[in-house]
């Protein structure tokens, strides 16, 4: 297993790491104090090609492959992760419609998400009373002239208010459990397409976070992604790889609480500190290497669901604590909202809960672990 990044690899992570540096950090303190959207910064992300990462240049991405994206997620993370997680949803749904779509849904779809005209993407699985267990969802699409018609509410639907392209899970076939969900695209501004209030939230209060109303949304025939009974599969190997980039969100998230306490504490004759930063150290690499072997595997086409869930809960579990430590390190200054550290800490929080619950992770490696 060579982690070694490719020269496009590196070249993608460079890029990151300068727009991050240059025009994200900047604007963080300020972005998340007033709730703001970063429409601007997500136009900068999609010139960069940051918004396909592991899309293929024929359709407008960068072709820098599952490494390349967990190194530039890490670089954005780190500067605000409110960024990071619109950028790896958009990511998310682009390499979804180009793994299950259509050349021509490809064609129609990505290379809007990807060159920016949607600005971002968003996927919309959860309901209010089927988070973690898509079985339990509500939505219902039924057959409609050539096409579906589909009905329900969606949850916590990330970038939802400023998406412009979203794939919906609905039931096709009620009957049949997770066997009956399909997967369709559709473009906002259907008719029917309702956009709920913004959620109230503790951390990346830079991103929206939507509920959707689906009044009678009518779609063709060519909006179903994949078969009928295909959407259970199509989110579950999406989500295998959303696990990555909330990995390297949590990992981008605990490098910048490090690299924020190593700057404001003075560790000379305190080996208490000092023992503390190397903990800190080294966790955060070892979140680093877990999200980069599940990125490799990925990239080399060997299954990577255990690996995908075992760094996406290292990582967001060690990126808490180490904003927890990294406050109690540096006190009452670190509190300050300008210092940054306050706001690393609330943004940590929900890496353990999107793209699948710790709990979840847990369960996902034990039943991993069974079958080998």
């Amino acid at each position: 297993m060579n982690l070694a990044p490719s020269p496009a690899e590196a070249e993608v992570a460079a890029r990151a790491r300068a727009l991050a540096t240059d025009l994200l950090a900047p604007r963080a303190v300020g972005r998340d104090r007033d709730e703001r959207f970063p429409v601007e910064e997500l136009r900068e992300l999609a010139r960069a090609r940051l918004l396909g990462v592991n899309i293929p240049a024929a359709l407008g991405g960068a072709e820098a492959g599952a490494l390349g994206y967990a190194l530039a997620i890490m670089e954005v993370a780190r500067a605000d992760a409110s960024v990071a997680v619109a950028m790896a949803v958009t990511n998310m749904a682009a390499e979804l419609i180009r793994v299950w779509g259509t050349p021509a849904q490809a064609e129609r779809w990505v290379r809007p998400i990807v060159d920016g005209t949607h600005l971002c993407a968003a996927f919309a699985l959860s309901e209010p009373q089927a988070g973690s267990d898509p079985a339990a969802m509500l939505t219902v699409a039924t057959p409609h002239g050539d096409g579906f018609r589909l009905r329900g509410t969606k949850q916590w639907i990330t970038s939802g208010s400023h998406a412009g392209a979203f794939v919906i899970w609905a039931k096709t076939d009620p009957e049949a459990g997770v066997r009956g969900i399909s997967a369709f695209l559709v473009e906002k501004g259907a008719r029917g397409l309702g956009i709920g209030k913004a959620e109230d939230k503790l951390g990346l209060r830079g991103s929206s976070t939507v509920q959707l109303h689906l009044e009678d949304v009518e779609v063709g025939s060519d909006a179903l992604l994949g078969r009928p009974g295909d959407g259970f599969r199509i989110a579950m190997t999406a989500l295998d790889g959303g696990r990555i980039g909330i990995g390297g969100q949590a990992v981008g998230i605990a490098t910048a609480a490090l690299e924020a306490a190593s700057r404001m504490t003075a560790v000379c004759g305190d080996d208490g500190a000092a023992q503390l930063l190397g903990d800190m150290a080294t966790w955060r690499d070892a979140a680093r290497l877990l999200v980069l072997r599940a990125a490799w595997r990925k990239q080399t086409g060997v299954p990577f669901t255990r690996e995908a869930s075992i760094a996406k809960l290292y990582a967001s579990e060690r990126a808490s604590r180490i904003c927890e430590l990294a406050l109690s390190l540096v006190g009452e200054e670190g509190a300050r909202p300008e210092r940054g550290l306050e706001r690393l800490l609330r943004d940590a929080r929900v890496t353990r809960i999107y793209e699948g619950t710790s709990e979840v992770q847990r369960i996902v490696v034990a039943r991993e672990v069974f079958r080998s």
